[in-house]
């Protein structure tokens, strides 16, 4: 599961706002918190900068990184 809602809340982003800074539509942001489409590298990596994180952070689980 990804953590891209749970990153869009914390920082107070509408769906409508995150899909204008990452130059995608409002339905690709609801696509991939639903998880029905998976980001391209260069979109996951434009959501990593954007929220300040990492890619892993935001597409893996802890147990997919092998800490769970």
């Amino acid at each position: 599961m990804n953590k891209i809602k749970d990153y869009r809340k914390e920082y107070g982003v509408s769906q409508e706002v995150l899909a204008e800074a990452m130059e995608v539509t409002r339905q690709t942001i609801i696509s991939l918190e639903k998880e029905k489409y998976t980001a391209s590298l260069n979109l996951a990596y434009k959501l990593a900068q954007y929220f300040n994180t990492t890619i892993e952070d935001i597409f893996f689980s802890d147990a997919e990184h092998g800490r769970g």
